[in-house]
């Protein structure tokens, strides 16, 4: 395949991939079994680690260039901020924190994907002005 070529299945291919990361996303809604730990052992469990597989494939390389990108940013953001750490976390926080790894929990529901992260107690600079950033919905 040429260049050229490529460059014209590229539209095609990025449908393609957000079409599957889209049914993977919505396997929840068809989940019969609200707990993943009665499914182990079982051809349904193991479908689903089937499936937390491939959803981590498909999801981990966007999950991991949006948070470099957002170190990137952040580690500029605190250079032009006159070092600021403050103003880095902001950014760093939410794209570096979050879930990297689909697990069968994600699929059934029973725990949330949060691809923006939440700060926690133990990252928070001891201001209690600063808000938690709350996740994408």
């Amino acid at each position: 395949m040429t260049h050229a070529g490529f460059i014209r299945t590229l539209p095609l291919i990025a449908l393609v991939v957000l079409m599957t990361f889209t049914s993977l996303v919505a396997t929840p809604a068809w989940s019969q079994s609200s707990s993943s730990d009665t499914q182990q052992g079982t051809p349904s469990g193991a479908g689903m680690q089937a499936g937390a597989a491939v959803s981590t494939i498909l999801y981990f390389p966007f999950k991991a260039a949006f948070a470099i990108g957002g170190g990137i940013v952040g580690g500029l953001a605190y250079l032009f901020s006159g070092l600021n750490e403050q103003t880095a976390k902001s950014i760093w926080v939410p794209s570096m924190y979050g879930t990297y790894v689909i697990t069968p929990e994600h699929l059934t529901g029973d725990r949330s994907v949060r691809f923006l992260g939440v700060a926690t107690d133990d990252t928070a600079t001891g201001s209690s002005s600063t808000p938690a950033v709350e996740p994408a919905r």
